[in-house]
């Protein structure tokens, strides 16, 4: 199944894009906005395979949007106006549909969005996630994390070998469930640690460098017994 998102600022265009993609049976329909900037919100939280977008939008248009996806995210253009077409191919757009849609057009865009992906090598199992950073979205490696700090409605990723934190407009809780829980622990209100790259505790605090991470009681015995299969309590 090739999961879908429907992007147009107009509500009857809207649903007749929904109507097509549960019409045709190797779509799944993940959600439908009326904005590029409520798309841009959704693929942070749950990237999708295929984008069918208006171009014209207010506020972050289509084509800015295109520039914007997450790795692996394609997209197909739904318009009224032909004048984008070349516009739409240079950011390697799989298809151009002309509004009004016709079923059969929007069905030969998604066969060849289809024929796309069916040729694209199978994805691992999930190796990291995306954060949105300023105003795009930046793929961090799980391997990479070694702790991340809640600040309110933003969060500071610590990777290893980089001083500088990556700043991301997330909370905690939201960055914790897309988290491996194997390997990631929510230790405190305001951090979680990757177990495998624990390599120093002092006086029940974890040492990443010059910081000190407290473990909270509550979660004190899951902390110890997790470790225990990675680092340094055997």
């Amino acid at each position: 199944m090739i999961s879908c998102y429907v992007v147009d600022d107009e509500p009857l265009a809207v649903e007749l894009m929904e109507a097509y993609v549960r019409k045709t049976p190797f779509l799944e329909l993940h959600g439908s906005f009326g904005s590029g900037a409520q798309a841009f919100a959704a693929l942070e939280k749950e990237p999708v395979d295929l984008l069918f977008c208006d171009i014209q939008m207010p506020g972050l248009t289509g084509m800015e949007l295109s520039r914007m996806l997450p790795e692996g995210t394609r997209i197909i253009f739904t318009t009224a106006f032909s004048q984008y077409a070349l516009e739409g191919f240079k950011v390697q757009a799989l298809d151009y549909l002309l509004k009004p849609v016709s079923y059969a057009d929007f069905l030969a865009a998604a066969n060849k969005a289809r024929d796309w992906f069916s040729r694209k090598p199978a994805a691992p199992s999930a190796t990291g996630l995306f954060v949105k950073t300023d105003y795009r979205l930046q793929h961090v490696a799980f391997d990479d994390i070694l702790f991340i700090e809640g600040m309110k409605d933003y969060v500071r990723v610590f990777l290893e070998g980089n001083q500088t934190p990556v700043v991301a407009l997330s909370t905690l809780k939201a960055l914790e469930a897309q988290l491996p829980a194997d390997r990631f622990l929510r230790v405190s209100k305001s951090y979680i640690v990757h177990l495998p790259k624990v390599r120093q505790i002092e006086r029940g605090r974890i040492v990443f460098g010059s910081v000190l991470i407290p473990v909270s009681d509550n979660v004190r015995d899951d902390f110890y017994r997790l470790l225990s299969q990675y680092s340094i309590i055997q």
